[in-house]
């Protein structure tokens, strides 16, 4: 199918909110309020990744400074490939990866399995599309919670209106933690099958 866009997200929210015009908010407070949903969501449905990372004969380390908004690593196999896979225990600091194997590694691929942060950006979405409305949820929630604290302070806005703001956002706050809740459920139990090593 075709990817999801940062525009494709911030066009479907404006329609959520009804600012087809931008008379509210402009494209820049838009992608903020996607960015800090996007960043909830990845907490508790992160992205699940097997990166294989060459490593350098004779050392232990290895960088994974290549793995883009990397969260946790859950297993490492070294040498890649093998069956039953060849778990080996590991220490991470920061971006650098320590094997503690009994022999220092020769050069061969490592398989390292991780989870990272969801990105969405003009080019595309690592968001799988059934969580984009998760998504969704959560950004109309933090852009209504902006708009209300924002028009309080104006006197020519009437507070009926801003109190139903508030009100409409603070649901869709609720929705949206239900559905956090509900979603990274599914994904623990879902991922439980990760093998462990010893």
């Amino acid at each position: 199918g075709c990817m999801t866009t940062l525009s494709d997200i911030r066009t479907a929210l404006r329609l959520d909110l009804g600012d087809p015009d931008s008379l509210h908010w402009d494209d820049d407070l838009l992608d903020r309020h996607i960015a800090h949903a996007l960043a909830e969501v990845s907490e508790p449905i992160p992205r699940e990744l097997a990166v294989t990372l060459a490593t350098t004969p004779g050392s232990r380390e290895l960088s994974l400074a290549s793995i883009t908004g990397l969260i946790e690593v859950e297993a490492v196999e070294y040498p890649a490939g093998h069956f039953p896979p060849a778990l080996v225990r590991f220490a991470r600091w920061h971006t650098t990866l320590t094997i503690h194997s009994a022999s220092a590694p020769d050069g061969s691929d490592a398989l390292v399995s991780c989870t990272a942060a969801h990105t969405l950006d003009g080019s595309g979405s690592t968001l799988p599309p059934h969580l984009e409305h998760v998504l969704l949820t959560g950004a109309a929630a933090y852009a209504a919670l902006e708009l209300a604290a924002r028009s309080a302070g104006q006197l020519n806005l009437n507070r009926r209106a801003t109190e139903a703001y508030a009100g409409w956002a603070r649901a869709r706050l609720t929705a949206f933690h239900q559905l956090l809740h509900l979603h990274g459920r599914r994904n623990r139990v879902r991922s439980r099958n990760l093998y462990v090593p010893a």
